[in-house]
């Protein structure tokens, strides 16, 4: 059993992954003066006992770094994992050089990008198993992400140079992250990827029209739920045709994934969705909303029953 979780924290982006492996891992960081106590409290409680505990930093925007300097404080971030980059930016907040000094940092930074392989990301040995995730972009000889990181060095955006993160788990959920790369990113590099199906979907750029899943990758993907992030409503595309949750009403998201199916819980009491079996589970994360059969899960009893 691993759990990810999906916090809710207004406009911008923050995840963990209590893996079923002795690894933890933090996506991104958005920390605010109302709930940098509650939720540095909650990383610390949920990693105890972890072997390994790396931060995974999709991009140095502010909604994804806000925060870092008192995480960093509190958690001793050692395993800091982002693309290699020489972003600026014209007004450096105290976050921005948190993050560069880890981004810089030789014996911290572990740079990823499509393929790359790390004890214990994505290798296992004799001292423990891995934690699931591979890194399916950025290509970094593509033109455009190299023209993505130059605008980034520029103090320009620094969007596009968000990577794509998949977590697997063994005939369990197939989950993907994008960070907030940009619809007009996504279609000039989308024939330069192949994309897996998946189960779940985080919609990048926290749900919003700008960035729009392009229609090659949807159709490879065939997400069986996006998470729509906390942007403003009017901003959002709602992903017509596709199984949604939407953040801004369902405050925090936990995904209890387990062989074969993701038992799905929010925080708020009044948010329900009707396209999940109802297996009822125990409010254990909060208000069960469903539980969602996986692909894999899916082909696995196909098999068995094919046998």
């Amino acid at each position: 059993m691993s759990v990810v979780k999906s916090l809710s924290v207004g406009n911008g982006d923050m995840f963990y992954i209590k893996h079923n492996t002795d690894n933890f891992t933090i996506i991104d960081c958005s920390l605010s003066e109302d709930n940098k106590h509650r939720i540095v409290n909650e990383l610390k409680s949920e990693s105890k006992g972890k072997g390994v505990i790396r931060f995974i930093s999709t991009h140095p925007d502010d909604d994804h770094i806000c925060g870092l300097e008192y995480l960093h404080r509190k958690m001793n971030l050692i395993n800091f994992y982002c693309v290699k980059n020489e972003a600026t930016k014209p007004d450096e907040t105290d976050d921005f050089e948190q993050y560069c000094d880890l981004r810089d940092d030789e014996k911290r930074a572990f740079y990823i990008f499509r393929g790359c392989t790390r004890k214990w990301m994505n290798q296992n040995d004799q001292e423990r198993m891995h934690s699931g995730i591979r890194i399916l972009w950025p290509d970094r000889g593509n033109e455009f992400f190299q023209g993505a990181l130059e605008s980034a060095k520029d103090g320009d955006s620094w969007n596009n140079i968000s990577p794509i993160i998949q977590y697997s788990l063994d005939e369990g959920a197939e989950i993907i992250w994008m960070g907030d790369l940009e619809k007009e990113f996504m279609e000039d590099v989308e024939y330069s990827i192949t994309l897996p199906a998946v189960d779940i979907l985080f919609a990048p750029h926290h749900g919003r029209d700008s960035g729009t899943v392009a229609d090659t990758w949807l159709d490879e993907m065939k997400p069986s739920v996006i998470v729509i992030g906390e942007a403003p409503s009017q901003h959002l595309n709602y992903y017509p045709g596709f199984n949604t949750i939407t953040q801004n009403s369902a405050g925090d998201i936990t995904f209890d994934c387990v062989a074969g199916k993701v038992h799905i819980y929010v925080s708020e009491w009044d948010y329900s969705v009707d396209f999940l079996d109802n297996e009822d589970m125990s409010n254990t994360y909060g208000n069960y909303i469903g539980t969602l059969q996986t692909k894999a899960g899916r082909a696995a009893a196909a098999a068995r029953a094919g046998r």
